[in-house]
């Protein structure tokens, strides 16, 4: 559990990152930021006023907050947030290496008349089309996006927080009709760079969707500048328009470009065990809980 301190800490990082208006922690507002939380041992001051929280500076400006943690202290996941009381869904700061490794996600808190339900880190999601997907081996490694809207957590981030625990995978998916299904997988874990950021997947539950990920199951990760598909002739990242676990090339392409429902393409957001891999999806969001939640 956080201590006191860290507590109040990530109570005011987290207000900070939730609300618009300022958090006022002694005499001193905290004015609110769009910038991510970034951590260090070292404090530095950026604005006029630091916020001392304790014996803990908590800088903000127009930049990012500054504060100091250890690994003990800080959450990794959104299930670790709801368990020190944030129990409300919305984007947040986790921590998957520790003090080092802030980064924004969606968290999905579930209903509060049910607070044994699972609480889902949100580690891909399309929404709309306004963030392109399309993108070289550097990218998908660090991340991109917005947590607020849609984003790619960054597969350097997915692997450290697969390692922390026993993860299981969620993919919930909507058409434009408005019809919804979903896709349970027991186990989940991405391995390290040295061995492509290889998927790991088992025990597959339907809610709908099929099991269209058990083709990508033990594949690398592949974009159009780092091939790492199992088809020779060609590199599945440039041919379906993402980066993904492909294999020779896909029956899941969540990456894919936004289009709109049906297409003479298949390189939009596809689940071909649901709708086809000539029709793109409106909507489709990739989530972590923890097995033992």
């Amino acid at each position: 559990m956080i201590g006191p301190l860290g507590l109040l800490v990530l109570l005011v990082v987290n207000l900070v990152l939730l609300s618009g208006t300022p958090v006022v922690v002694g005499d001193t507002p905290v004015v609110p930021s769009d910038t991510p939380v970034v951590l260090s041992d070292t404090p530095v001051v950026v604005g006029d006023t630091p916020v001392v929280v304790g014996d803990t500076p908590v800088v903000v400006g127009d930049t990012p907050v500054v504060v100091s943690g250890t690994p003990e202290s800080l959450p990794v996941d959104c299930s670790d947030l709801y368990n020190n009381g944030f129990g409300n869904s919305g984007v947040y700061t986790i921590f998957p290496a520790g003090p080092t490794s802030p980064v924004q996600v969606f968290c999905e808190m579930g209903s509060m008349d049910a607070p044994d339900s699972d609480k889902w880190t949100v580690i891909q999601r399309r929404t709309d089309g306004t963030i392109n997907f399309y993108r070289g081996w550097e990218q998908y490694k660090t991340g991109f996006g917005q947590a607020s809207s849609e984003y790619w957590l960054g597969l350097e981030n997915i692997h450290l927080l697969s390692g922390k625990k026993s993860y299981k995978l969620r993919v919930d998916m909507e058409d434009f009709d408005g019809a919804k299904a979903s896709a349970e997988y027991s186990f989940f874990n991405v391995a390290s760079e040295m061995d492509g950021y290889r998927l790991t997947l088992s025990g597959f539950k339907d809610g709908g969707a099929g099991n269209s990920l058990d083709h990508h199951n033990l594949q690398k990760f592949s974009t159009f500048d780092k091939d790492q598909d199992l088809y020779s002739e060609n590199n599945c990242a440039r041919l379906w328009l993402g980066g993904w676990w492909y294999n020779r090339c896909y029956h899941a392409n969540p990456n894919g470009e936004y289009l709109w429902g049906e297409s003479t393409y298949s390189h939009g957001i596809s689940w071909s065990t649901w709708k086809g891999q000539s029709y793109s999806l409106k909507a489709i969001a990739f989530k972590l809980s923890p097995n033992w939640n």
